[in-house]
Formats: structure tokens, C-alpha cells, sequence
């Protein structure tokens, strides 16, 4: 029996240390902060003033604007020229909240690459009709810079358009919300941190948009996203026209050469004619 005791105690320490080593083998799992996406990089300028402090001197429209980067514009396009809720294609005039004149206008666009010349004083609230118009018939759409010969190729989407485009699995998702009082430099991972974290990423300068931090921050997030090719805008619908082709131009570091190969426009849906079904 003493024999059989003393067998059966040093089996167990056997199985005891076995055990052990096993457990002393088995990997720890990662924590989960391991696994969170690296944080965005920062607009703040290190060392700078907060924003509290006083600012300096009002900067020159240069410093806000920078230089006017895009494409030339195409040559053949058809040229579309705003003036509140109607365009001019050449010398006709068409109004394209009224169906019949969204047909014709549609008609008359259609397989062409129109070139959107906007004025100093047409809202996006007002265009609607026009782009969705566009987007349907034309062959390609472009917006015309109000400053300077350049335009920018855009991808026209409505609000569930670009609903559906960010529900699409991809990394990045990169937007420019833009408002009355700066950018918002939005992704799938967060907003880029500003001056002011409860502000926007790129507040006006001057009561201008500004344009130059526009362009560093978007650099910033293409080497962040570097897989991403796209970006959209989303101006609010109370902006003009001109003041969001103005903002396209931050996608460009120089002339023909842009952060992202896309630019997605979201304009206003068009409101639902009466009696129309959902």
C-alpha cells in the first residue's frame, strides 16, 4: 500500500508540472488597446498659441487662398453657367426645377462633359434639380474655379448617394463636411484634430476659407489613408457654389496633380414633386 501511495503521488506531480509548463506556454493574448487604429495626426501646429491667445496680425487673402491649383479645363466641354435657379448652355436658358425644362436641359446635355461655371450668388440649395439633371445625362461633370482657368472633375452624388457610399467597406471614407466656419476633415476613423479639438479641423482665417490649411490636412490624411482614392465634399447646402469649387482646389498640390484621383460633390436632393410616390 505505502508503495502504491508513494507511485500515485509522484504520478501527480508529474501531471502537475506538465500542467504548469503548458500553461507557461500558451501565448497571452493581446490587449485590446493593441488593436485600435493609430490615431489621426494633428493640424495644431506645435508650440503654437492656444486659441485663446491673442492672434496675429489679419493674413493677406494669399496666405488663406494659397496658390490656385487644378485641372485645365476640357476644352470641348459644354459650358453650363449658373445664375440662381436657372443656367445658360450657350443661348438657350432653362429653368430645371420645371420638368419640362429639366427634359429639354436633359436632352441637351446628354453624352456631353459639362463644365459648371458657377456665379457669385447661386446657392447649392438652388441647384438640385440641376445636378441631378447632370449626374443623370451628362457624360461627365466639371466645376469650374470662379478665380482662375482651372476646373475639377466631380462625381456627383445626392445625400443617399453619398449614404451609400459611406456604408461601402473600405478604408478611409475621407470628407470635407464644410461649414460657415471651416472644414471638418471627417474619415471611418474620426475627424483630424484642429487648433480647437471642439472645433472645426480648419477654422477660417480672416473670415475667409482657408484654403492653405485645407491643403496640409488633406496631405496629412492621404499619408495616413494611403490606400484611399477618393474624397467627397459635403458643403452646406446654404454655401454658394463658387465658395465649394473654391474648396476643391485644396485637393491639388499643384497644377494636375491631386492628393486623391476622385472628388465626390454631394448636392441637395431634389424635394419631391407633389403627388409624386416615395
Amino acid at each position: 500500500m505505502a508503495a502504491t501511495s508513494a507511485a500515485a503521488q509522484a504520478l501527480a506531480g508529474v501531471l502537475l508540472v506538465v500542467v504548469a509548463a503548458g500553461c507557461r506556454e500558451e501565448p497571452s493574448a493581446e490587449p485590446l488597446k493593441s488593436l485600435k487604429p493609430a490615431p489621426l495626426p494633428s493640424l495644431a501646429v506645435p508650440g503654437a498659441a492656444p486659441p485663446e491667445a491673442p492672434r496675429p496680425a489679419s493674413p493677406s487673402e494669399a496666405d488663406v487662398a494659397g496658390p490656385l491649383h487644378g485641372e485645365p479645363p476640357p476644352a470641348s466641354a459644354l459650358r453650363v453657367v449658373l445664375a440662381g435657379e436657372r443656367v445658360r448652355v450657350g443661348e438657350e436658358r432653362f429653368e430645371p426645377a420645371r420638368p419640362d425644362d429639366a427634359t429639354r436641359l436633359a436632352q441637351r446635355v446628354k453624352g456631353h462633359t459639362v463644365l459648371v461655371v458657377p456665379d457669385a450668388d447661386t446657392f447649392l440649395v438652388q441647384t438640385s434639380e440641376l445636378f441631378a439633371v447632370l449626374r443623370d445625362s451628362a457624360e461627365a461633370v466639371w466645376l469650374a474655379h470662379p478665380d482662375g482657368p482651372v476646373a475639377y472633375p466631380v462625381v456627383l452624388r445626392d445625400e443617399a448617394g453619398f449614404r451609400a457610399w459611406l456604408e461601402e467597406v473600405a478604408p478611409g471614407k475621407l470628407r470635407i463636411i464644410m461649414r460657415a466656419d471651416g472644414f471638418e476633415l471627417t474619415t471611418s476613423v474620426g475627424k483630424l484634430p484642429g487648433p480647437d479639438p471642439n472645433g472645426p479641423s480648419v477654422p477660417v482665417r480672416a473670415g475667409r476659407q482657408d484654403i492653405v490649411t485645407l491643403r496640409r490636412g488633406l496631405g496629412l490624411l492621404k499619408g495616413r489613408f494611403k490606400t484611399s482614392e477618393d474624397l467627397c465634399l459635403v458643403p452646406s447646402f446654404g454655401m454658394e457654389v463658387a465658395q465649394a469649387a473654391r474648396a476643391l482646389g485644396g485637393n491639388f498640390t499643384a497644377p494636375g496633380e491631386p492628393l486623391f484621383d476622385t472628388l465626390c460633390f454631394v448636392y441637395p436632393t431634389p424635394p419631391r414633386a407633389p403627388g409624386s410616390s416615395p
